[in-house]
């Protein structure tokens, strides 16, 4: 099993659903359907923090939200036990077949060197907020956060280098305060 704090967290299981073992999971993944499939190894903490691997028996959408059956979970008092506990795979499972072109996931984003076309150093990528055409990065300057949106026009993104270079619009720095 890989390590713990550098899995990355899919979902938490709220609560059992019906009699037969089956949880409700509290989704933390764009890729339900992918994460929770038939057959998928995730990463849990029994409650004394010792590592488990819980493999996916059958899955299914209700109100938005995966219903999951975990192999050798047979009964709703088995499912209880399992309330509260987080989900997770390996870092390095292959998920870049997930996104289209131009998305990213914001674990590849942050920490990314943030720089004007012209070389000119604004800070590194602290956060990523919104969600899909609505997101923006929130870089920590030497002196202010600057919150700059995510669009193509605006940014060009390097993951593998760590880099996003930006061509902001007039002005747009500068609303974020001082932050040279």
């Amino acid at each position: 099993m890989s390590d713990w704090e550098d899995a990355i967290l899919v979902g938490v299981i709220a609560r059992t659903h019906g009699n037969k073992g089956e949880v409700v999971v509290n989704s933390e993944t764009d890729f339900p359907e992918e994460r929770f499939r038939q057959g998928a190894q995730l990463m849990t903490r029994r409650k004394d923090g010792s590592p488990a691997t819980m493999e996916v028996a059958t899955m299914r959408m209700h109100q938005g939200r995966p219903v999951i059956l975990f192999t050798g979970v047979a009964s709703m008092n088995d499912a209880e036990l399992l309330a509260g506990r987080e989900l997770r795979i390996a870092d390095d499972e292959g998920d870049s077949d997930l996104l289209e072109a131009g998305e990213y996931f914001h674990r590849d984003l942050i920490g990314c060197a943030v720089v004007t076309e012209q070389g000119d150093p604004i800070g590194e990528v602290a956060a990523v907020e919104g969600e899909g055409g609505q997101s923006r990065l929130v870089v920590r300057s030497r002196r202010n956060e600057v919150l700059i949106p995510l669009a193509d026009d605006i940014c060009t993104v390097d993951v593998k280098a760590k880099r996003i270079t930006v061509r902001p619009p007039e002005g747009l720095l500068e609303l974020n305060g001082e932050w040279r």
